[in-house]
């Protein structure tokens, strides 16, 4: 994959699509926080449907902290892993309030200490509430940027700091969602839909579909 190619490849994206956004719901950075910590090994959708009856009643860290882990349960319960997710909120809610003055920092390493973040969650939270040019790499992420040799790599790491060399700054900041929804919609793990493709002639993948 040359620089030319992935110039094209960007540009038809970002004509299709110039102001892509996250499919969680969400009207704070708090909110985002929240739902992307639940969107672990989850689908956006099972996410809002949850999100959709919580936030309304609590959408503050005292207000969710509040609630307390059984009670924050019976609102994520239709979630997987919601046991565990339940105590990461709750202990990241009293984290912000007792360290961050119930403010979602704009730091990295404050957001990864939070119970239930990880790199890509902090890389997510940065760029979509905050417009930082991260890239959180999810397996929609990993599995485009190889198949169409965009940016190669053997992690999801790898992949990251590789679409970070290779990804002009103009396009940094919106690149995370256009991989995303290229994943979720077009280039599919099991069947991808390379007939309905924008960047189909640009793609480098070898076992292309009809």
């Amino acid at each position: 994959m040359n620089k030319q190619k992935r110039l094209e490849m960007l540009t038809r994206w970002r004509d299709a699509n110039p102001h892509p956004e996250t499919e969680l719901n969400f009207a704070s950075p708090f909110e985002l926080l929240i739902a992307v910590i639940l969107s672990a090994q989850a689908t956006d959708v099972s996410v809002n449907k949850a999100t959709d009856k919580l936030y309304p009643i609590a959408n503050t860290p005292e207000t969710i902290y509040s609630l307390g882990v059984d009670g924050l349960k019976t609102y994520i319960k239709t979630i997987g892993l919601f046991n565990a997710k339940a105590q990461n909120v709750i202990k990241t809610c009293g984290m912000l309030i007792n360290q961050h003055e119930s403010v979602v920092p704009q730091n990295r390493e404050a957001l990864e200490a939070l119970p239930g973040v990880g790199r890509k969650t902090a890389n997510v939270v940065l760029n979509t509430a905050f417009g930082w040019p991260t890239i959180a790499v999810d397996t929609h992420i990993f599995r485009v940027s190889n198949r169409t040799k965009l940016a190669m790599g053997k992690n999801v790491d790898c992949v990251e700091q590789k679409l970070l060399k290779v990804i002009p700054a103009e396009f940094k900041v919106d690149v995370h969602h256009w991989l995303i929804l290229h994943g979720r919609y077009t280039c599919i793990a099991r069947k991808p839909r390379c007939g309905s493709c924008i960047i189909e002639d640009l793609c480098e993948f070898k076992d292309k579909i009809e």
